[in-house]
């Protein structure tokens, strides 16, 4: 089992490369978030790291490593493999939830207001993968 990222802040500069297209470039892919007014953490395994999206209000806010201490209305454990193959669209987020590699902690249903924003990420994210020589 190989992971998809050596560290974490491999994991960081993928998502920050990602998260910054998708706003540059498709900003309506955070519309159903933001509608969603969700607070969402995810606690990432192999490697571990932590992120936070913040859409209470707009621009969203996204946060990257453990220095925040909000209150999120959802908890998801995923691991950086699980996320990788999401965002690459080889796993789609209902199966992912489905079959236990994404866990939410919170009401279970919010979950899909991501699903705009994965969409969308999966657009950009294969090829921030290749350049960056992650395996696809």
């Amino acid at each position: 089992m190989h992971m998809a990222y050596e560290d974490e802040a491999q994991l960081y500069s993928c998502l920050q490369d990602l998260f910054g297209r998708v706003e540059a470039d498709i900003p309506q892919a955070t519309d159903s978030l933001l509608k969603s007014k969700l607070c969402i953490r995810f606690n990432i395994a192999d490697p571990s790291a932590m992120l936070m999206i913040d859409a209470r209000k707009r621009p969203l806010q996204i946060e990257y490593g453990r220095s925040n201490n909000h209150k999120p209305d959802l908890d998801i454990a995923v691991t950086g493999e699980a996320l990788h193959q999401i965002l690459l669209g080889q796993l789609s987020l209902t199966k992912a939830v489905g079959s236990k590699k994404v866990k939410p902690t919170g009401p279970v249903w919010k979950v899909m207001a991501l699903a705009d924003l994965f969409y969308h990420a999966q657009t950009i994210y294969p090829d921030i993968a290749v350049a960056r020589k992650l395996h696809v």
